[in-house]
């Protein structure tokens, strides 16, 4: 057995949540008068505090504005704008089947991650549920796997696969000391996955699942 903890991102992994992450962004910048940037989909994976300050140009202060009016409608709408991709439940109940350990990393802030994978029937796959807090503690990727690798006691750090579907998830494995599977369904830009050094890509879970049993 290669691999026995598969680390698993959230948004553009197991789930679809392109409307609810959009629709929040839409809300929180309407809220503060500025208009749309171009290339919206960019908000999808990175930490909301780092998007609205590179891509809106925003000093620190605005942007944590621009947080706190995301979350006001995320946290009562956004996060149920969101559904499972086909598959996904089946493809955790393989990976407990064959002992591996499906854990969730991811930079969103875990009171949000907690709800969404209870309320779309995930959680009881998962040995854990790792994610940011709200003050922003944790925000990186690299900062979710550290944690995650601690609240496990894991010792053979060759023994995890980070599964994600955009750099940042890839750039968290290096950084971690990890190997990394890009999954090309997700919202990754054409070519970003290679480009960030992934050790390997999936188009699907069938293909997901077999490099993480390896």
């Amino acid at each position: 057995m290669k691999y026995k903890y598969i680390f698993l991102d959230l948004d553009g992994t197991l789930t679809d949540s392109k409307d609810g992450i959009l629709n929040c962004v839409k809300y929180a910048l309407d809220k503060l008068g500025e208009p749309l940037p171009d290339e919206l989909m960019r908000f999808i994976g990175p930490p909301l505090i780092d998007s609205f300050t590179e891509f809106c140009g925003f000093s620190s202060e605005k942007a944590q504005r621009a947080v706190e009016l995301y979350r006001e409608r995320f946290s009562t709408i956004g996060l149920f704008e969101n559904s499972v991709y086909e598959g996904a439940h089946e493809f955790l109940q393989k990976l407990l089947d064959n002992a591996r350990l499906p854990v969730l990393t991811t930079s969103k802030p875990k009171i949000y991650a907690d709800r969404i994978v209870v309320r779309y029937g995930l959680r009881p796959y998962l040995k854990l549920v790792a994610g940011a807090e709200l003050d922003g503690t944790r925000n990186s990727k690299s900062e979710v796997i550290e944690y995650s690798i601690e609240k496990l006691g894991i010792e053979d750090r060759s023994k995890i696969l980070m599964v994600g579907d955009r750099h940042q998830d890839i750039d968290g494995a290096k950084r971690c000391g990890i190997d990394s599977c890009g999954v090309s369904y997700g919202y990754a830009a054409e070519g970003e996955l290679e480009s960030a050094g992934a050790d390997y890509i999936a188009k699907d879970f069938d293909e997901l699942y077999k490099i993480a049993i390896q």
